[in-house]
């Protein structure tokens, strides 16, 4: 698939998710981003590029690690809007006849109510608070940030949703990627 950035909102699909369960979560992507760890010498800094400026687009992902697949919306904001939009493109890719068990944290605009719209086919697990090592997907961010997120400078709005974009397909090009960073030998479900 060729490299192209996305417009706002635009869906990045793989394969249909189905029954089993899945993880959702997005993770902020930017001028003004994170340096992760590096490998250097002990009492050594390792030189990294850091940008000042405040650009940022927001990564909505979902995966199903079972099946090694996801899909992703890249939005300007973390709202109930575009919580709305994700759950829109994930109830798209839940093959028919199934229904997907989404696990979620608490942020403001995971909370059903009157304006976070939840599709027939999906629902929502949320997780304990201040639990974040439950979800797979803060793994998967990790691992993005890490290899492909960080320590970058972006010219542009559209040069951060490009790299969101590829980061994203870089991800789920691979299932085993996905499946030794969001899999949990210790957490089962029976359905």
């Amino acid at each position: 698939m060729p490299s192209r950035a996305l417009t706002n909102g635009e869906a990045i699909a793989t394969n249909p998710l189905t029954a089993k369960p899945s993880c959702k979560d997005e993770a902020r992507v930017g001028q003004k981003g994170s340096l992760e760890y590096l490998w250097g010498p002990v009492g050594s800094r390792p030189p990294a590029v850091r940008d000042n400026r405040h650009d940022s687009a927001y990564l909505f992902g979902a995966i199903c690690h079972v099946r090694a697949v996801g899909a992703a919306v890249i939005m300007p904001a973390a709202n109930t809007e575009a919580m709305n939009q994700h759950l829109e493109e994930i109830s798209t890719q839940v093959s028919p006849g199934a229904h997907a068990v989404v696990v979620c944290d608490g942020a403001g605009w995971h909370q059903p109510g009157k304006r976070l719209r939840i599709p027939d086919n999906i629902t929502l697990l949320p997780l304990p608070p201040y639990s974040p090592e439950l979800n797979p997907m803060e793994n998967i961010w990790d691992y993005l940030r890490g290899n492909k997120l960080s320590m970058r400078v972006w010219d542009s709005y559209q040069a951060i949703i490009a790299a969101c974009r590829d980061a994203w397909l870089f991800l789920v090009s691979d299932p085993d990627r996905i499946n030794s960073s969001a899999g949990r030998t210790w957490a089962a479900v029976n359905l």
